[in-house]
């Protein structure tokens, strides 16, 4: 099978575990996200994907997600390329708080207008459009040109910084993005000419 994209999102980390908005924050995996992320190489070894080279973010969770992936796959000698423009959505004044907390303290909708709007970004960080901002060109420069050349490429990053890349791989608009949500450890396989736009 050749011009593959697979997209996994990381296995749970801790603070996913403690309802943590974490965004540029770093921390590791919980015992459930290193299960997910040995389910997931397994799943793609029963489905004999061979890939040829590997992306990952410049965050600890979505790297070791990568690495527990490729034990499972067999792959001892593959080329990483890690780099901050796949990192997750930066939740600016809101990374480290309690999202319970958080929805105490400025209300409801509007931490749900920061999260789930498309571009209204928290204090100080990111919105899903100021991430694609930075996903994409990284994408188009880096990724495609090699899918192109029909290579199979596997990217582990995170929820955020992954729905920019099928919002623009799937062509969906900003609020059929928004439905979307991307679980951890459970790799979306995008094939054929969908991925060269």
């Amino acid at each position: 099978m050749k011009r593959t994209l697979i997209l996994v999102r990381h296995g749970q980390s801790e603070w996913n575990l403690k309802n943590l908005f974490t965004g540029w924050r770093n921390p590791g995996l919980t015992a459930k996200g290193r299960e997910e992320a040995k389910a997931a190489g397994i799943g793609l070894k029963r489905h004999d994907i061979d890939v040829d080279l590997c992306f990952t973010s410049a965050l600890v969770r979505a790297q070791r997600t990568l690495d527990i992936m490729l034990t499972e796959m067999g792959i001892d000698n593959m080329t990483i390329v890690r780099n901050q423009a796949l990192n997750e959505r930066d939740y600016g004044d809101l990374s480290g708080l309690n999202k319970d907390d958080a929805r105490v303290k400025w209300g409801d909708e509007q931490v749900h207008i920061w999260r789930r709007s498309y571009d209204t970004p928290p204090p100080g960080g990111e919105s899903l459009k100021d991430t694609a901002e930075r996903v994409l060109p990284y994408y188009k420069t880096m990724i495609e040109p090699l899918i192109a050349k029909e290579k199979n490429i596997l990217v582990v990053a995170h929820g955020n910084s992954l729905r920019a890349l099928v919002m623009y791989l799937e062509d969906l608009t900003p609020e059929e993005i928004l439905k979307r949500e991307i679980g951890t450890g459970v790799p979306k396989s995008i094939t054929s000419m969908r991925i060269i736009r």
